[in-house]
């Protein structure tokens, strides 16, 4: 008989201990979410694919957001530890106006951490007015300098790394090399001066010297050959090296090798296809620092259609500086992440040898950067005999005495 009671009361007993534990989850309060939004304009043509007057792929479309999904995943680790799940919300709207409106829907509901990908320009004048809320803005696309100096304001940080930064690890690399002598070819558009002249800059910098600037246009027509014909455009002067300015790419995937002197071809693109050597922020062909895991995950996420470039990176950090930075704090509270964020014992490894943390004069992302062809890192900057009292992460970009930020 006893075994048979046994048997009997076994089932009792467990539906008991269920309900039981069913009251008790239903009676703890349900967990807090923390969201992260990322803001951005439908139809952007920075994203959209590239293509040549012959429908040739120069590169393909994109959408930075994919790097902020990729960093949710891990989200889930630290959701766990603190006791709180981890939402992003992505918004895009047709102008700045309807995505303020976004922008103050999602802040009314409590949101504080804004991804934005929009161009320099645009997101000057989005985050402008916002200097003085209680929210933290992450440039996730954007490299223009003037963002992290005149520009710039203390809730606006920087992932994506600036042009003077970009410019400074491939005129490093020209330093080592010992190709200090340079020809700048210059394409027609407002970016490719921007480039120019930033690279120029940076190239007194290191000990290089621009020896001329010629100017190309992306054409044809047999009647601008002297300013489209390669060879005519290299011919006359004496080089170690060809810088080219050529924002879209289009021209400059016609240098390398059509050069008069044989001499390697560089080049610094926002957005553009791989022309000989180039700095980024990111590239999908690194095989050190734990990076192919990061590229696997990704290309994961976008179901193998596209590799990751520099704005998914920034994307991705973004999100991982907050999740480290919550890690630090034990705490989603937004004042203590925040302060974590900025810290100055602040660490991050973003899969590139050295950790990143935020400048304190513009809130700019120190980080390394890569240099590649476009299927192969060669080196990354900061190069080793490059040196800097505090952190040699200051040897890119802007250094704290020369800022023209104020915060």
């Amino acid at each position: 008989m006893r075994p048979f009671r046994l048997l009997v009361l076994l089932p009792l007993f467990a539906a008991l201990t269920w309900t039981a534990d069913l009251r008790a989850q239903r009676a703890q309060p349900p967990r807090p979410t923390v969201t992260v939004a990322f803001l951005g304009l439908g139809d952007d043509p920075r994203w959209q694919r590239w293509e040549t007057y012959a429908n040739l792929e120069l590169r393909e479309a994109m959408d930075p957001a994919d790097g902020a999904r990729v960093a949710m995943r891990d989200a889930r680790i630290v959701g766990r530890v603190l006791g709180v799940d981890f939402d992003l919300e992505v918004r895009r709207a047709k102008d700045l106006e309807a995505l303020r409106g976004a922008f103050e829907e999602l802040a009314a509901s409590g949101v504080r951490y804004f991804l934005v990908d929009l161009d320099g320009p645009d997101l000057a004048a989005f985050v402008a007015p916002y200097r003085d809320r209680e929210v933290l803005f992450f440039n996730v696309s954007a490299y223009d300098d003037e963002l992290r100096g005149e520009k710039c304001q203390a809730n606006l940080l920087h992932t994506i790394p600036s042009l003077r930064m970009l410019a400074d690890g491939l005129s490093q690399y020209l330093a080592h090399q010992g190709w200090h002598r340079i020809l700048v070819l210059q394409g027609p558009d407002p970016e490719d001066a921007e480039i120019a002249q930033v690279f120029a800059v940076s190239a007194r910098r290191f000990g290089n010297r621009v020896v001329e600037v010629r100017q190309f246009l992306p054409t044809h027509d047999p009647r601008s050959r002297e300013q489209n014909n390669v060879r005519l455009l290299t011919t006359g002067v004496d080089y170690d090296v060809v810088f080219v300015a050529d924002h879209r790419g289009e021209f400059g995937r016609r240098v390398p090798y059509a050069t008069v002197l044989a001499r390697p071809v560089i080049s610094m693109t926002e957005h553009g296809p791989t022309i000989g050597l180039q700095p980024s922020a990111w590239h999908w062909a690194s095989e050190r620092f734990g990076s192919p895991q990061l590229n696997q995950r990704f290309e994961r996420q976008v179901d193998h259609r596209r590799r990751m470039r520099d704005a998914d990176f920034a994307a991705w950090a973004a999100v991982r500086q907050l999740l480290e930075a919550m890690m630090k704090a034990k705490s989603a509270d937004f004042a203590a992440v925040r302060d974590a964020l900025l810290a100055p014992d602040a660490r991050l490894d973003v899969y590139k040898g050295v950790p990143a943390s935020f400048r304190p004069w513009d809130r700019q992302m120190r980080q390394p950067i890569v240099l590649h062809t476009h299927n192969a890192v060669i080196d990354y900057a900061p190069l080793p005999q490059f040196l800097h009292q505090f952190n040699v992460l200051d040897t890119l970009g802007v250094d704290e005495p020369d800022t023209a930020c104020r915060l």
